[in-house]
């Protein structure tokens, strides 16, 4: 499979990329948000890869990251995402925001993604809820968000966090950050 492509911008297309590699132009769906952050033709772009694999196509998609690219699978783990609305997630909310949300249940900023309406948005922010703090990639630093999201999250993983010494399962001690699986 493929993981990661590194080329050069060759054109775009309304929802992907062409990345010539090696004089072999691969086709790669983004997301708008990462369509957005790609360089001008003609330049070096590196994309971390989701390839999948049916019985009449392969189709590839691009990331600028692989936390985005985790994300992408964790979200269509949810009943009724597929493909497209999760990169339609992933363009209108970067991985940071989407786990502020779905820590703090806030399915009105899910549901701002077009083609996500207000069922889809519960599911997604219901069912990720236990399995998005492992993907998150915040950096306490205090804000009130950041405190609500923390408090939220640690009362559902009923663990017994104690957040008087700044310390969860989910969340390491101020200062540090998210990195359970090396996303600090």
């Amino acid at each position: 499979m493929i993981g990661k492509l590194k080329g050069l911008i060759d054109s775009y297309g309304e929802d992907f990329v062409i990345l010539d590699v090696g004089g072999v132009g691969y086709q790669v769906h983004c997301s708008a948000r990462t369509l957005q952050a790609l360089p001008s033709p003609g330049e070096a772009a590196v994309l971390s890869i989701e390839t999948y694999v049916r019985e009449d196509q392969i189709k590839l998609f691009g990331f600028r990251s692989d936390i985005e690219r985790e994300w992408f699978r964790l979200l269509q783990t949810v009943q009724g995402v597929g493909a497209k609305v999760a990169l339609a997630v992933l363009g209108t909310l970067p991985p940071g925001e989407l786990a502020n949300a779905i820590a703090l249940r806030d399915k009105a900023s899910v549901a701002r993604t077009p083609g996500v309406g207000p069922k889809v948005a519960e599911r997604i922010v219901t069912e990720l809820k236990d399995k998005a703090p492992q993907f998150c990639q915040c950096r306490p630093g205090g804000g009130e968000s950041f405190r609500r999201a923390r408090r939220s999250a640690c009362a559902a993983s009923g663990d017994g966090c104690d957040l008087r010494a700044g310390q969860s399962r989910l969340w390491p001690a101020a200062g540090g950050g998210c990195d359970r699986r090396g996303f600090a």
